[in-house]
């Protein structure tokens, strides 16, 4: 093989590596930020995991990944990308998410 293909398929081969790593761009596995976890509404109608992947799933009254997608983390402010194609924001102020008109608390 000469000397150029190999450098070539080394190249590829670390950053096949390197993306191996992260299921999102720009978002390590091993680097969650502090809003990964379950986010529930009081009457437990609604609960929406944010996974430490950059992906959601959301339940709504007991039917399980109702809406999935992924999401990005600014601070504190949440955008959300919906698989089916519309956008959403959220914010979370004093441990509590507000995600458009939704209220939720994080489940212990």
């Amino acid at each position: 093989m000469p000397r150029t293909a190999a450098v070539a398929l080394g190249l590829l081969a670390v950053l096949a590596a390197s993306a191996c790593k992260q299921d999102r761009p720009g978002r390590p596995q091993t680097d969650p930020h502090p809003h990964v976890g379950m986010w529930v509404t009081a009457d437990g109608r609604i609960r929406q995991e944010l996974l430490p992947d950059g992906r959601y799933e959301e339940a709504r009254d007991g039917r399980e990944r109702a809406y999935t997608g992924r999401y990005t983390v600014t601070g504190d402010h949440i955008d959300y990308f919906d698989d089916l194609g519309f956008t959403a924001t959220g914010d979370v102020r004093d441990g509590v998410l507000y995600h458009e008109h939704l209220v939720l608390y994080r489940e212990h």
